[in-house]
């Protein structure tokens, strides 16, 4: 048809790759960093990804990207494959959707690490998010705060949307892997992760349910970009407010990711 859509001629802003990511999903990932993020997390370690276009940032093709990440192939085995992260990767879902595409056309797994701020509940956009879960294996969902007033507090965004999201993966049964990034003084107050853990109990497609520690690797970019770093002086989380996390959540409940059938590499 004349007007079929050629997905590998489809173009999107990009921050960066990385050829072997190991903590980006399941096995070794080659990992696509979109650029443009609406958030503001105050622990963010990647704050030159928020602007939609840099001077660092390259327009490139789904072929372009594909073929660069063929190139470490060999490396995945039967339980790798792409992540596309950021930024907030579904702010170019176009470009994840057509990516994804064809990908799975070289049955390669596909994840999208997101926070599902970008979500809108309205047909219109149902829509579209609809084409892109259709080829997506799996989805990374990164929450930084159920109560509403301390996520705008964490990230200058609300949450109410990023809720509305993970409640819509869950009626499409796509699987995913809900994230909490552990924060002293920020994110881990008891009652927040006593009810974020309520919350997720509320979802039936969790594989998984990660406490990612803070950490300060990205707190230098902060400082190259003249950006006031508001956590400055903030430690990771000790071993004992991790776990105390872990047992408010309940998060060892949720395994059904070492189970989870693998797409087969062609």
């Amino acid at each position: 048809m004349a007007d079929e859509i050629d997905y590998r001629q489809v173009t999107g802003m990009i921050h960066s790759t990385e050829s072997f990511g190991t903590v980006d999903g399941p096995g070794v990932r080659f990992v696509v960093f979109m650029q443009g993020c609406k958030m503001r997390c105050q622990y963010c370690h990647n704050p030159d990804t928020w602007e939609m276009e840099t001077n660092r940032s390259t327009v490139r093709t789904v072929d372009d990207v594909l073929n660069e990440a063929l190139r470490y192939k060999g490396y995945w085995g039967n339980n790798g494959g792409i992540t596309v992260s950021g930024g907030e990767a579904m702010l170019q879902i176009d470009f994840v959707t057509a990516l994804f595409t064809e990908a799975q056309k070289l049955g390669i797994h596909c994840t999208l690490d997101t926070c599902g701020f970008a979500y809108r509940p309205t047909p219109e956009y149902h829509k579209i998010v609809d084409k892109l879960l259709a080829v997506t294996d799996l989805v990374l969902l990164d929450i930084k705060e159920i109560d509403p007033k301390q996520h705008i507090v964490v990230t200058r965004q609300p949450n109410r949307n990023i809720l509305l999201f993970a409640q819509y993966l869950s009626d499409k049964q796509v699987p995913v892997w809900i994230r909490h990034v552990l924060v002293p003084g920020l994110t881990d107050f008891d009652q927040d992760l006593i009810d974020l853990g309520k919350f997720v109990e509320t979802l039936n497609n969790v594989d998984k349910f990660e406490i990612l520690p803070y950490h300060t690797l990205g707190e230098f970019k902060w400082h190259e970009l003249g950006i006031p770093y508001t956590l400055e002086g903030v430690k990771p989380p000790t071993k004992e407010r991790v776990q105390n996390a872990k047992e408010l959540m309940h998060t060892e409940t949720y395994r059904d990711y070492m189970k989870r059938t693998k797409r087969v590499q062609a």
